[in-house]
């Protein structure tokens, strides 16, 4: 990859990084309903607003739209509500560990789900690997009966499901002619529809006390920062360097929600989540692909 992708793809991981971070910030007095509301519907407005000054014309036609909206409820709405809810228990570079396992998901998803992705060897070793770490990391929880802790752990498996069954939806939008950048603006339109009547009859937030400065900053950083410019630098890279090579985001995410985590929340993760971690990354580089080649190359 070129410099200019190498430099996207660090800030990308920086911005998705921080979205834990954020998260885990907003969470302790936001609930997590009206959290994920705020998120996709600032978003919306933040990318709305931009759509002028990119030159880029608003999603057109029922179809279109019926599909943005799918996209919308996997890519934002469930995933989204899920972490958020999962953060309430976990720390957030645990939350961000587990959200590297999307891949894994997408090979078994991609293999089920279309002709031209099926599963070698190879990726079936990565995902055996990567679920392995899984296992490692909450094996203990479930054993020693930390009954929320492994629920926490679920739902962030559910929400990486979701984006991948997202991102095997999503291919659907070269065919209807609809630009990366028009299906970023409709699904985090689409997932704020569904979001806010929700959170509105659930969470009656304005009954609840006002968040502090700090809340309300941690989620415009989520909404403007982690979501609406982290889905512009996205679909950048995937234009620089292609989807592959985009794939390399998910080993750099953790790391920075890591470090926002301890160095600012003061969170510390067990031996036994760095092993997952180390794990996950394995199954991710036999994913990849390129790691194998090279020591191939190497012997």
């Amino acid at each position: 990859m070129s410099a200019l992708a190498w430099s996207l793809l660090i800030l990308l991981s920086i911005l998705w990084g921080g979205s834990f971070f954020f998260v885990g910030v907003a969470i302790t007095e936001v609930p997590p309903l009206t959290l994920v509301s705020a998120r996709v519907g600032l978003a919306a407005a933040m990318l709305w607003a931009a759509l002028p000054l990119l030159g880029v014309a608003p999603p057109r036609g029922a179809r279109a739209w019926g599909a943005i909206a799918v996209m919308g409820l996997l890519n934002n709405a469930i995933p989204f509500t899920l972490i958020v809810w999962s953060q309430q228990t976990l720390p957030s570079g645990l939350a961000a560990i587990l959200n590297a396992t999307t891949p894994l998901w997408g090979v078994v998803v991609a293999h089920l789900a279309t002709q031209e992705e099926k599963a070698t060897p190879a990726k079936v070793a990565g995902v055996v690997l990567g679920f392995g770490g899984v296992a490692a990391m909450m094996g203990t929880d479930i054993l020693g009966g930390a009954a929320a802790a492994g629920a926490a752990t679920v739902a962030m498996l559910a929400a990486t499901f979701s984006y991948a069954c997202a991102g095997v939806f999503g291919r659907r939008f070269r065919a209807l002619g609809v630009a990366p950048m028009q299906a970023a603006v409709g699904q985090v339109t689409a997932s704020a529809a569904m979001m806010l009547p929700v959170a509105l009859a659930v969470e009656a937030p304005w009954t609840l006390p006002a968040p502090s400065a700090g809340a309300l900053a941690a989620v415009v950083g989520l909404a403007l920062f982690s979501t609406a410019l982290g889905y512009a630098l996205y679909f950048r890279i995937l234009a620089l360097a292609g989807a592959v090579n985009l794939l390399l985001v998910t080993f750099l995410v953790p790391v920075s929600a890591i470090l926002l985590g301890t160095l600012v929340l003061g969170e510390a993760l067990e031996p036994r989540h760095i092993l997952g971690m180390a794990m996950i990354g394995a199954g991710l580089a036999a994913i990849d692909g390129r790691l194998p080649r090279l020591l191939a190359k190497t012997v």
